[in-house]
């Protein structure tokens, strides 16, 4: 099984662990607060792996569905590998440094990671043509990245829909600087 697969099992099976069990989901949680004292630092890593509720994780699934494996094909399973972790990581660790002093704030999910991967994509395949639920029609790649992070910016602090749109954000930023230190001529594509 190739790395994308090992990961997207993973996160399926701990996900629904947690879902079946209040206790793993508490367990796994990124709560910045907690981790602003010096503790839970392994909440970096797990709250990758649950997910709020099953909608949560198919919104995810089927982005990850969508972008992972042709990446993995194009960049190779080590890259892959070291480029959704550091999305993971850097996602939680701008989550836990924008939300440090607030003591309910609480995040989970592969979003950052997620993210990563999409915007990877998008500077690996640049004419590709992305669609969203609320956005119907495909639109260029690019032109989706700059909305979307757009979007992603005006959310951050403004909505409280749930969304930790921080992690959106610094997940795809570090999608791109990935591609721009180890692949930087994908990036003659876009222009």
């Amino acid at each position: 099984m190739s790395a994308a697969g090992i990961i997207v099992t993973l996160t399926i099976v701990i996900s629904v662990l947690g879902f079946l069990s209040r206790a793993v989901l508490d367990k796994a949680v990124l709560r910045p607060y907690v981790i602003a004292q010096g503790k839970d630092y392994a909440t970096l890593l797990t709250s990758g792996f649950v997910h709020a509720d099953f909608g949560h994780l198919l919104f995810n699934l089927v982005t990850y569905f969508s972008f992972a494996f042709s990446l993995e094909r194009a960049m190779g399973e080590l890259r892959f590998e070291i480029l959704y972790f550091s999305a993971m990581l850097v996602s939680h660790i701008g989550t836990c440094i924008r939300h440090r002093n607030e003591p309910n704030y609480a995040s989970l999910g592969a979003s950052g990671a997620i993210l990563g991967v999409l915007f990877a994509s998008i500077v690996y395949f640049p004419w590709q043509k992305l669609a969203m639920f609320f956005i119907p029609i495909g639109i260029p790649a690019p032109l989706f990245a700059v909305i979307y992070l757009g979007y992603s910016y005006y959310s951050s602090g403004r909505s409280r829909d749930g969304i930790n749109h921080d992690a959106h954000i610094f997940g795809a930023l570090t999608g791109v600087i990935f591609v721009l230190i180890t692949a930087p001529d994908r990036f003659r594509g876009l222009f």
